[in-house]
C-alpha cells in the first residue's frame, strides 16, 4: 500500500471524495505542516499554527495511481484562492499536495504545470503548494467520516 496526503479544505468533504475511490483502502482526516505537536483541532482551527487540514490516503497502487488520486484533488477544490475554500478562510485550509517521495514531488509538480497550462484552471493563477511531507497527526475520531456519522452529503463539489 501507497500512502499519498493531500489538503483542499476542510478535511470532511476531501476524506469523501477519496474514501470513495476504487483502491483507496482509508482515508484519515489530520493536521500536517505546521509547528506544534500533536495539535487539537481547537488550536489548529484558529489559524495559528501552520497547520494545514489534510487527508492521509492509502492506496492499491495496482488498481489506483497517484496520478488518478491528483486528477481527483484537482476536480473537487478550487486550487486558485489562497487559504481559502468556499466559505472557510485560513491558512489551515489551503490547497496543499504533501509528498511522500521524489516520485511523488515529480508526478504533482508535473500534474500541476499540466493544470497551469492546460487543464480546468488554466484561466487562473494555480496557489497550490507542493510540500515535502512532514508529521500526520491524526485529527480526533468525531472527524472521520463525519459525512457518514451524520447522514450528510458532502460539502464539497466535482468542479468539473
Amino acid at each position: 500500500m501507497a500512502i499519498a496526503t493531500f489538503g483542499a479544505g476542510c478535511f470532511w468533504g476531501v476524506e469523501q471524495f477519496f474514501k470513495e475511490l476504487d483502491g483507496v483502502t482509508a482515508a484519515v482526516c489530520g493536521y500536517m505542516g505546521g509547528d506544534l505537536d500533536n495539535p487539537s483541532y481547537e488550536q489548529v482551527k484558529t489559524g495559528e499554527t501552520g497547520h494545514a487540514e489534510v487527508v492521509q490516503v492509502q492506496f492499491d497502487e495496482a488498481r489506483i495511481s497517484y496520478q488518478q488520486l491528483l486528477d481527483t484533488f484537482w476536480q473537487f477544490h478550487n486550487p486558485t484562492t489562497l487559504n481559502q475554500q468556499g466559505e472557510d478562510h485560513g491558512s489551515q485550509y489551503r490547497s496543499v499536495i504533501f509528498f511522500h517521495d521524489d516520485a511523488q514531488r515529480d508526478t504533482a509538480e508535473t500534474s500541476k504545470a499540466w493544470q497551469q497550462a492546460e487543464g480546468h484552471w488554466r484561466e487562473k493563477t494555480i496557489v497550490t503548494a507542493i510540500e515535502p511531507v512532514t508529521t500526520f497527526f491524526r485529527a480526533e475520531e468525531y472527524h472521520q467520516g463525519y459525512f457518514d456519522k451524520h447522514g450528510l452529503p458532502s460539502c464539497h463539489i466535482a468542479l468539473y
